[in-house]
């Protein structure tokens, strides 16, 4: 089992920046891919940034060239840079982790989540 602990979130001016953590622990060998997922009110979950097992990442294109993931895979830890912020940012993001099936992992983990308030 993999428990995910998000932490950074706050209250932003526009244009201001906020990063991110997610704390991996349990069996961080199981995991295989992992995200960054927000969810506006009113509106659906939506993928914001992953990256895979080989670091490379892959970004919304609400957020590219604005939002930063990054992995450290010796501290277990994953990070989400977020520059540049705008009130539609604003939302609860969520840390996700796919297991991976080569460890008998056919989990999808989740954070509980971390509010990020964009507003003058």
């Amino acid at each position: 089992q993999v428990q995910l602990v998000e932490s950074g979130g706050g209250l932003v001016q526009p244009g201001g920046s906020l990063r991110l953590s997610c704390v991996i622990s349990g069996n961080s060998r199981s995991i295989y891919g992992m995200g960054w997922y927000r969810q506006a009110p009113g509106k659906e979950r939506e993928l914001v940034a992953s990256i895979n097992p080989a670091g490379s990442p892959n970004y919304s294109a609400d957020i590219k060239g604005r939002f930063t993931i990054s992995r450290d895979s010796a501290k277990n830890i994953m990070y989400l840079q977020m520059n540049n912020l705008k009130p539609e940012d604003t939302a609860v993001y969520y840390c996700n982790a796919d297991g991976n099936p080569v460890y008998g992992d056919y989990n999808v983990y989740w954070g509980q989540g971390v509010q990020v308030t964009v507003s003058s």
